[in-house]
């Protein structure tokens, strides 16, 4: 009876501190931020099988990244503002295969009478390095250094202008046309660390891939397709 339960205690013990291994090394719980990268994933594959975003779909092999925010939301009275949550993924320069996504926050005000609110999603297109760049610091303002334009829509749709960023932005499934100018664009450090487990920066999981999270394979197999093509 006693070596029963010497071993059942035995067995407990390492059941426990088994656990306590597992509770330490997996990352907190993430579902709002996972909830966000689903739903940039269905926001990417609509934008792909747009007529309008022909453009997009046509130019991606050569961008330099992407920021993808599901839900821009422009609202208020008398003064107006907008934003959102977004994520950012660059493409591997060798490989082709695009990073595990990064999170950010973008928001503006603006002045004017605006009564009610518009919700719309928004992928902007990273022309140049210097672009994904500015997004690699704690945050950006666009339109200054870091120029941006909406981008061309349309069957047949080319462009002359040479910007960092291409803005392309719909609304209840309908081209918005939404400028971006003066928008700030800012890192979300916590849910980085969130949904890899540890603190980490854009640098971390952009350009030196130290972080991975199998629930961004979604979002990343679309985008790494989609820029095959």
């Amino acid at each position: 009876m006693k070596r029963i339960r010497h071993n059942l205690v035995k067995t407990i013990s390492i059941m426990l501190f088994g656990a306590l291994v597992v509770g330490v090394a997996l990352p907190a719980s993430a579902a709002e931020e996972q909830a966000l990268v689903e739903k940039a994933r269905i926001t990417f594959e609509s934008f792909m099988t747009d007529p309008n975003m022909a453009w997009l779909k046509e130019n991606l092999p050569t961008a330099k990244g992407l920021v993808i925010v599901p839900s821009l939301l422009k609202a208020g009275f008398i003064f107006g503002g907008s934003g959102g949550s977004g994520v950012l993924i660059v493409p591997d320069a060798k490989t082709g295969k695009w990073s595990e996504p990064a999170f950010y926050t973008i928001g503006s005000v603006s002045f004017g009478l605006q009564i009610g609110g518009e919700a719309a999603e928004v992928v902007m297109y990273l022309r140049t390095q210097k672009a994904v760049d500015s997004l690699l610091t704690s945050s950006v303002k666009l339109g200054g250094d870091t120029s941006v334009s909406v981008g061309p829509v349309g069957a047949g749709a080319k462009s002359n202008v040479m910007v960092d960023i291409f803005s392309f932005s719909r609304s209840k499934g309908a081209f918005a046309g939404l400028a971006l100018d003066g928008s700030v664009v800012a890192t979300r450090d916590e849910w980085n660390k969130n949904y890899y487990g540890k603190a980490v920066t854009p640098v971390d999981i952009l350009v030196k891939r130290a972080v991975k999270n199998p629930g961004a394979a979604g979002l990343r197999e679309a985008v790494t397709k989609a820029a095959k093509k």
